[in-house]
């Protein structure tokens, strides 16, 4: 099995700032030969929700920002939909270069091996670790897995605090918003973004039950 790893690239302090830095030079795996940049995490330090995909795709390794194309829409749509402010959330990947494939001069993402979401695993780590976000939100079975692992099945746990979690007070998986866009006509987007919506209520339910419980300064 492939053994690198992006560890030996973070930086000796973590903060955002030098771990985006250090993250735009990472070797770990081999997906930086074919993308066009590393795509990192953008938010606040503070912010009290991280939500993180699979990884960047065409329009966020065209830009070099996370969540900036069509599946990024759908997430602040449903963001807003559900009263989660946008100054309030981290946004990241699991995997921070664009995987794909040429199907023509079309690039079509391609989803990463366990070796590539072994090797970036050290990033989100360290985001965590940095953020420290109050509630976590999966999106997506491969981001879901990479941090709950291989056994975790997003469809019996969508929408719900996953039990006994050490990655944060609240952990609420959901899917990815690009599946939305994947459903076959606009009756079942509108059903598929109905329910991503409840499940981002959720979230929002968690956010508030945190500021209820946290004691004033």
């Amino acid at each position: 099995m492939d053994g690198r790893s992006a560890a030996r690239y973070l930086p000796e302090r973590l903060s955002l700032k030098s771990l985006r830095e250090a993250a735009a030079h990472c070797r770990g795996c081999d997906l930086y030969k074919a993308a066009t940049q590393t795509v990192f995490g953008e938010g606040p330090r503070r912010a009290r929700v991280m939500f993180v995909g699979e990884q960047p795709g065409d329009s966020e390794d065209r830009l070099g920002h996370p969540f900036v194309g069509p599946a990024g829409r759908v997430l602040h749509e449903a963001m807003d939909r559900a009263g989660i402010a946008l100054a309030d959330a981290y946004v990241t990947n699991a995997v921070k270069h664009f995987k794909f494939e040429l199907r023509g001069k079309r690039r079509i993402h391609k989803t990463p091996k366990t070796v590539e979401l072994r090797a970036c695993e050290p990033w989100l780590g360290a985001e965590l670790a940095v953020v420290k976000p109050r509630v976590l939100v999966p999106l997506g079975a491969t981001a879901a897995k990479a941090l709950l692992g291989p056994k975790f099945r997003l469809l019996a746990g969508r929408g719900r605090p996953v039990a006994g979690s050490t990655l944060a007070a609240v952990v609420i998986p959901t899917v990815h918003p690009s599946s939305i866009l994947r459903a076959p006509d606009s009756a079942a987007r509108h059903r598929d973004m109905g329910k991503f919506v409840e499940d981002l209520e959720a979230v929002a339910a968690a956010l508030s039950n945190d500021l209820a419980s946290t004691p004033p300064p």
